[in-house]
């Protein structure tokens, strides 16, 4: 009995999460479409993932992922007005179009002044858009691309990953850092819903949002200003047009980019 209760309190608290995340109840066709989102799918994500005919080894891969960049890596420096610095490392052997796409914007100046626009707590920030609504913003292509995906790349806490829409080949130049912490109710879920009993283990380790594998690119991961993001996330938020309250009061206003080469201290 305990146990058909706590199914359904899960699937109560994912589908009220599902809601207020996407805004689709209170979305137009077109903004529905048009609307870059990083949104819990956790029926898409559960396919992807039993349907993965392929081995991993979820422990070194995570390792791999949350490790230290190597001296002469490629990295960039978000520089968040009154916050601080975040660092981010890039897998361009996985996602070089997202790579590529991020890094050129960044040294052209494409993100000097934009915001954070939407920031959820225990879920991601995301920002990227020059109209600050979630509704704009192009590769440097000038046309949307696809995802980048890998089974090896998990949307851990501070993951740095591509926003979309729900069409094919949206990807313009919206991102998100992946922000939630580990939560038993997530990993409950997780396990009844078949994922790898393995990359539960590392989720119990390096927290994130698994209802988004294999579903958003993973381009990059934070290896330094988690607190920085810890604070972005934090920050106090508004309703906006489409109902969601996830736009902060304040901007949240990113000074610049720099992409530059690690070099150890």
């Amino acid at each position: 009995m305990k146990k058909v209760i706590l199914i359904i309190l899960i699937c109560v608290i994912l589908f009220a999460g599902l809601l207020i995340l996407t805004g689709c109840s209170n979305n137009s066709a077109e903004n529905s479409t048009t609307n870059q989102r990083a949104t819990s799918n956790n029926e898409n994500s559960n396919n992807s993932t039993n349907n993965q005919s392929i081995t991993v080894n979820y422990e070194k891969a995570a390792e791999a992922q949350m490790s230290k960049p190597q001296n002469g890596d490629t990295i960039a420096i978000i520089k968040v007005k009154d916050f601080g610095e975040i660092k981010v490392k890039f897998f361009a052997d996985v996602a070089p179009k997202a790579v590529e796409n991020f890094t050129t914007h960044a040294k052209e100046g494409y993100y000097n002044g934009l915001t954070f626009h939407r920031v959820i707590n225990e879920f991601m920030i995301q920002g990227g858009d020059p109209k600050g609504d979630g509704t704009g913003g192009e590769s440097i292509w000038g046309e949307g691309f696809g995802t980048e995906l890998s089974p090896e790349l998990v949307p851990y806490r501070g993951s740095l990953c591509m926003a979309m829409s729900s069409l094919p080949n949206s990807i313009g130049s919206q991102f998100f850092i992946t922000q939630a912490n580990y939560s038993e109710t997530m990993a409950n879920y997780l396990n009844q819903a078949g994922y790898p009993s393995e990359l539960i283990e590392q989720y119990k380790i390096y927290g994130g949002y698994l209802s988004l594998y294999m579903q958003y690119t993973v381009f990059g991961q934070v290896f330094e200003g988690m607190d920085v993001v810890d604070a972005i996330a934090k920050v106090e938020t508004e309703t906006t047009a489409s109902g969601q309250e996830d736009k902060p009061v304040q901007d949240v206003v990113i000074e610049t980019i720099e992409v530059t080469t690690y070099q150890e201290k």
